[in-house]
This record gives C-alpha cells, structure tokens and sequence, in this order.
C-alpha cells in the first residue's frame, strides 16, 4: 500500500489542517449586477491568527466610478489576480510593517469634472426634466467657476467648505440672497449623491448656513451705462442682446419674456401676445424692437424664442428655470462691468419706464402721462402704476436752479 493512501485511510482529519493552513479567501469581484450606479469592488476574507476563522476584510478595493461596464471589469480583473498572486506569497494586510493601504484611495481621487458627471447621471435618473435642467445648469456654471480660479483638473476633494463658500459669496453679491441659497441647495444635492457613494468623505454643504433672502428692487441703469451694455450685448451675446431689447423696448418682465414662442409674434401686423395664467394678453411691438428680431421663417411656431442657447429651440424646462438660466447668463455682464447686486435683468425695464414717463410727462399732463405709459407697460391701474414709479424713482424733474437763485 502506498504513502498516499495509508494517509487517505487514515482517521487523520487533513481537511482541518489544510483549512488551518489557509490564511485567506480568494479575491471575489462585486458587479452590482451590472448596476454603474454602484460602486464595484474587490473583496476577500483573511485569518488573523491561526485560531481565529476567516473574516471579511473590511476595506474593499473599489473599482473607478467614470470607467463604463467592460473598464471596469478588466480593471477589477488586474487587481483580482494580483491581489491573489501577493495573498499568495504570504502577504498579510494586518501588518503594520507593510507598505499597502487597502482602503481606498479610489474613492478620493475622482476630478472635478468626473464627480460631477456621475452625480448629474445620477440625478438624472431621478429628477424631472426641468429640475434636472436648472440643477445642471447651475453646476455647469460652478464647475466653470472653479477652473477659472485654479482649480482646473484638480480632484474633487480640493472643493472644501471655504471654497464652495467664496463661490456663493460672489453668487451673493452679484445677484441676491436667494439665488445664492438656490445655488448652496443645488451643490448640497450634489454632494449628498457623491458623499453616498463614497466619492467623497461627507456633505459639507450642509454647515454651510441658509441666508435670511429680502426681496430687493434693481436700481435703473445710467445713459452711459446702458450704450456701453447694448454694445457690448451686441457684439459678444446676440440671444442675450434681443432678450434685453425685449424687456427694454417691450416693456416685458422676463418671465414674460420667456413664455415668448415663434408662434407668438406677428411681424406683419406688429402684434405680440403674451400668454399669462389666464390666457393672453396682446401688446404692440414697436418698429425698434422688429428691426432687432431675426428671420423667424425656418423655427417652429411652437419653439420658444428664445432658447437654452440659440433662438427658436424646445426647452423642457420650468418658466422659473429658463428665467433663472438668462440672469444667470446676465452675471457675465455684470461681471464686466462691475455691478453689485443691485442691477439684474429688471434694471432693463426700469430705465425704459423712467425714460418714457419723463418724456410723457414733459408733453402731456400727468394723467395724460400715466394713461399712456399704462396701454404700454401693462399695469391694471393708475395705482398700481403710480406705486411702481416712486419704487423705481422714475420721475427726474428739469433743471430748477433759476428757481432757487
């Protein structure tokens, strides 16, 4: 009888000592079931001591978040079989004498750019069109933000509380409160998704204090200050030059201006109709606002006017939302020429509204004056009207020094 098989009759329980022998389990690969949304990973148990049983090492080794489907299986696949050929030759992770570190440094080294595609697809997935629209809108806009100040290419885990807050402060002073605190609830979504799936160690946004919002009025524009904005509108943002004319020489709020489709403007008898929460109301282009207006003959009459980016596009998105994408555009403007906060899209309506009254008012009597400037800008009553002129501080009298000499 052979070795071998004397030792295969034997009561020797040889499968306890192979068991004992085994340090450790072979590295398995977790696939999420081919969910990308998840994280995907490589796991394996280990023995401390010979007399312990094998448990679950706690750290898993996570596959990168931006690869697709086969990237990340080739590269689970690498680590797999390295992992095991070191397992091996003996390699024990709970030595402090080794110079491994298996708890991932993946999850802390995505860029900018990746954290926010896969937080966007995500939130794709689980907003509506015109939320996601004005969420992604929003961090377009922070993204470019942080390239412009330094932080082009650079990993996610650069973006701290101190930086996150420097952007809302100038979101603050540009714009208002309100949009600064629509801003810090859109990037806190957005780190919620990357703090809960590991690609970032928390939400910091959440310490990041909401500010009481007060409803301001925007100061009118100077003569000076309205020639250099048309030419520079003119020159450098067509879509943004024709959505200011509208607010200027139509008299049009912007979310008035928003609502505008192709279908909606008669070049020929000069009529535009304005849809409100009841139906519509008409209003008169007048002859400076057409000859401003591009050939509409090639859009769909059910297009809106005026686009995400060009003229005469379908935009699924929220009023407020498309309204919110223009004075966003607008902080460029303001930017270049230095405007607080206090100056936004409605500066536009309140200077062509100063600018007709005061011309009314010298060739007409006030009632005469208000009549008028009512059949233009839409106000319901004199009231109303008389209200929103001292609010805007419209009424510039002549000069009066002869009078006080």
């Amino acid at each position: 009888m052979s070795n071998l098989l004397r030792y295969l009759q034997s009561e020797h329980d040889f499968e306890h000592d192979l068991k004992e022998k085994k340090k450790y389990s072979e590295p398995k690969i977790y696939d999420a079931d081919g969910d990308l949304s998840k994280r995907w990973y490589v796991y394996f148990s280990f023995r401390k001591t010979a007399d312990l049983t094998l448990i679950r090492f706690p750290n898993n080794i996570y596959a990168p978040q931006h690869l697709d489907k086969k990237g990340r299986v080739q590269w689970l696949k690498s680590i797999q079989r390295n992992l095991s050929i070191l397992l091996k030759d003996g390699f024990n992770p709970y030595d402090p004498n080794n110079n491994f570190e298996f708890e991932s440094e993946e999850s802390l080294s995505h860029s900018i750019r990746e954290a926010f595609e896969f937080a966007l697809n995500i939130k794709k997935s689980t907003l509506a069109g015109t939320s996601y629209q004005g969420l992604e809108g929003r961090m377009l806009r922070f993204e470019k933000w942080l390239n412009e100040n330094g932080f082009k290419n650079s990993l996610i885990t650069s973006v701290n509380k101190k930086v996150v807050t420097s952007y809302l402060n100038e979101i603050l002073i540009a714009t208002s409160a309100k949009n600064r605190n629509n801003t810090r609830t859109d990037i806190s979504s957005m780190f919620t998704v990357l703090a809960d799936n590991e690609i970032i160690p928390d939400n910091f946004i959440h310490k990041i204090p909401v500010l009481k919002s007060t409803p301001e009025k925007n100061k009118s524009f100077t003569s000076d200050q309205e020639t250099e904005i048309f030419k520079y509108l003119n020159e450098n943002n067509k879509l943004l030059s024709l959505y200011v004319k509208f607010i200027s020489f139509n008299f049009l709020r912007p979310v008035e201006v928003n609502r505008i489709k192709i279908g909606d403007i008669d070049l020929n008898d000069k009529i535009l109709k304005i849809k409100t929460k009841t139906g519509f109301k008409v209003k008169r282009i007048p002859q400076l606002l057409i000859d401003e207006i591009p050939d509409l003959s090639n859009y769909k009459s059910d297009a809106y006017l005026f686009g995400r980016k060009d003229f005469g596009q379908y935009w699924e998105a929220t009023e407020n939302s498309r309204r919110n994408d223009f004075s966003d555009y607008f902080l460029e403007v303001k930017k270049k020429f230095g405007f607080d906060k206090n100056y936004g899209l409605y500066s536009f309506r309140h200077t062509f509204i100063t600018k007709l009254y005061n011309t009314f008012i010298k060739e007409m009597t006030p009632d005469e004056a208000e009549s008028n400037i009512m059949s233009i800008t839409g106000h319901t009553s004199k009231t109303a009207l008389r209200k929103y002129l001292r609010e805007i501080n419209a009424y510039i009298p002549d000069d009066y020094s002869k009078y006080i000499r």
